[in-house]
């Protein structure tokens, strides 16, 4: 009789390595990799113009909430003509009482060419916090001359 069950007592080494273990273990960190992955990216979702901008249409019976940073990095909000310092916290306090307001209202930010980029990213997260989906950027028309 052969195998490994041999009645001589003589038991022969198995040459075969068992890879299903490794198989099933390899295949539990795919999931978790495949789910963990989705969590560690984290960003503010902003829509990049892909060619040149148009102006966008003005609408008399919804100003738009103008944010704006300036070169000292200092907040102000604008609604219609007046325009008000703030800090982060209150600007996103306002942001959600206008909004609830006016709910079609929206959110452009102006920040100074000097500012850093890290600024503006922190001004946008707290905006996406505060429950705005789209956020506008404004810029002006390069100068010829």
């Amino acid at each position: 009789m052969q195998g490994p069950f041999n009645r001589s007592g003589k038991s022969k080494p198995m040459g075969e390595i068992n890879v299903v273990p490794f198989i099933d273990v390899m295949l539990v960190l795919l999931v978790i990799f495949m789910i963990t992955a989705p969590m560690l990216t984290q960003g503010v979702q902003v829509e990049l113009p892909q060619v040149t901008s148009e102006p966008i249409d003005a609408q008399e019976d919804n100003d738009p909430i103008v944010i704006s940073v300036d070169r000292e990095g200092g907040y102000f909000i604008s609604l219609g003509e007046d325009s008000t310092s703030v800090t982060l916290d209150e600007m996103s306090q306002r942001v959600v009482a206008i909004l609830q307001q006016r709910p079609g209202t929206p959110v452009m930010v102006r920040g100074d060419r000097n500012v850093a980029y890290g600024q503006i990213v922190v001004l946008m997260s707290t905006l996406q916090g505060a429950g705005v989906a789209n956020v506008g950027l404004l810029s002006e028309p390069p100068q010829d001359g």
